[in-house]
């Protein structure tokens, strides 16, 4: 049985993500849940949802870290939060795979650092969604959010991180990376990008240089590695724009064909949209961390559930954490080819 942790308390609509834990335990029969939370809300709105209580378990908690507050100071004042008590379950239980959570981008962060603990010769965990490409692939995106202030250091480490998670879970075996920058020239760029277009180039990875944000989600890269500032403007403008897209083609479409069934252009537009929608690709990656975890969007509704708990479930059967532990020992102890 796979164990997995689902903080839903820091979320924007907790009733909802409860809903869609149930369901994604009627989806997953190999998988068992554990809620950290109050346990008379938890019983009271799971009442309300039919599902396999054998297969889900509360693990009672009293506090709630909120959006707004330090999330170094909230984790440490904060220790009977849902959040805390997950995390700190996560590390202590070898049974349990991994924690998928609602919660603050920051607050998750820190526990993954503080609490369940960081990867041998990694810094800073990153945020790393895995979104769809033009050409049917994926291409990773770290980091999203996590760190808003890099080193050229941290992006390196991002960019073994990122392949590691292109080879063991998405079975891509010379991941291309690439730097997130404002022109493909070597030269271009700020002192960051140009740090670390050094760092990377002499790394045992395949890198292949700059990028624009425009060619995202082309399919020519498998790696996207910038800073979470970068990468958070990155990924949410490439929601919104995917939105506004869809939107107005389908607006043309009912204009130069009169006859065409509005339900139909309108189905046809959700179907796009469903890809670019983060509650239909689940949540973001902290990798780095000893332990799977995965941030999902603070707005996230029902759907987004079962959609994570599949990344996550895949995450701990491929042994993903496991495998990019030894992939960056055996990176790091590889020569550099001349």
């Amino acid at each position: 049985m796979i164990k997995i942790i689902i903080d839903v308390f820091s979320g924007d609509d907790p009733q909802a993500l409860i809903r869609g834990t149930a369901a994604a335990v009627n989806v997953y029969p190999d998988v068992h849940v554990i809620m950290p939370g109050d346990p008379t809300y938890l019983e009271r709105e799971l009442a309300l949802c039919d599902y396999d209580v054998s297969r889900l378990e509360i693990l009672p908690a009293s506090e709630v870290i909120g959006n707004d507050e330090s999330p170094t100071a909230a984790i440490r004042q904060k220790r009977d939060s849902s959040l805390v008590r997950g995390a700190t379950l996560l590390r202590a239980d070898p049974e349990v795979g991994g924690m998928i959570s609602a919660g603050s981008t920051g607050a998750i962060l820190c526990c993954g650092i503080f609490v369940v603990g960081r990867i041998r010769g990694i810094d800073r965990p990153a945020l790393a969604p895995v979104l769809p490409t033009v050409d049917g692939g994926s291409v990773c995106l770290i980091d999203c959010g996590a760190n808003a202030d890099c080193r050229s250091e941290y992006l390196g480490q991002f960019a073994l991180l990122g392949t590691g998670l292109m080879r063991s879970l998405c079975g891509v075996k010379e991941p291309r990376v690439a730097l997130v920058n404002v022109g493909v020239e070597g030269h271009k760029g700020n002192i960051l990008t140009s740090q670390t277009t050094k760092i990377l180039s002499e790394m045992p990875i395949n890198f292949v240089g700059n990028m624009e944000a425009r060619e995202a989600l082309s399919g020519k890269y498998d790696v996207l590695v910038c800073d979470g500032f970068v990468g958070n403007v990155l990924l949410k403008s490439i929601e919104g724009t995917a939105a506004y897209a869809v939107s107005e083609m389908a607006q043309v479409l009912k204009r130069k064909l009169p006859g065409a069934d509005a339900d139909i252009v309108d189905a046809a537009a959700r179907e796009v949209m469903r890809n670019y929608d983060y509650n239909s690709y689940g949540g973001a990656y902290l990798l780095g961390c000893r332990k799977p975890i995965e941030k999902i969007h603070g707005a996230a509704n029902e759907r987004t559930i079962p959609y994570a708990v599949g990344q996550m479930r895949s995450m701990i059967l491929s042994g993903m954490a496991d495998k990019i532990s030894e992939q960056l020992d055996a990176m790091s102890r590889k020569p550099v080819s001349e």
